[in-house]
């Protein structure tokens, strides 16, 4: 099986630090594969609310998960310091992909990478409504240019 190479650090556009915890290990003594969609979730959601976009109580319209995944490279483990690099996929009418990895300590080469989507939904009825004015100027500098195509 021919995998992809993992992504590198300059592939990303924001960066969140965090610290593995003792707990994070599991008894193979590396960092347990659910703790990296957690380093997913505290990533997006500091980067929202850093840009004032969540409000945890008071939206009308809040971001929901309905997709992720996460393919892994190399192995972290307490005490490592963790940088997850994000950038914004795609934005749809209502939903924001989030691409996501993981780097450990000093290392350029992601340990672990993949997606997280969220749909925006009316925090009352639960279901999906455009995607925010503000949300949608403030992650398009975290998408990556497209190529322009050939012709």
């Amino acid at each position: 099986m021919n995998r992809p190479l993992p992504a590198r650090r300059a592939n990303f556009r924001y960066f969140h630090a965090l610290s593995t915890r003792w707990k994070d290990n599991d008894v193979f003594g590396h960092v347990n594969n659910v703790e990296y969609y957690s380093f997913f979730d505290s990533c997006v959601c500091t980067h929202l609310l850093e840009s004032g976009l969540l409000h945890i109580t008071g939206s009308d319209a809040i971001p929901v998960v309905v997709e992720s995944r996460c393919t892994y490279h190399a192995s972290a483990a307490f005490p490592d310091r963790i940088t997850v690099g994000m950038r914004v996929g795609r934005m749809g009418g209502s939903s924001v992909r989030y691409e996501l990895a993981v780097f450990r300590n000093d290392d350029d080469s992601a340990a672990a990478e993949g997606y997280f989507t969220h749909v925006y939904v009316a925090r009352e009825t639960m279901r999906p409504v455009p995607l925010p004015d503000a949300v949608r100027a403030t992650l398009r500098p975290l998408t990556p240019p497209q190529p322009t195509p050939p012709g």
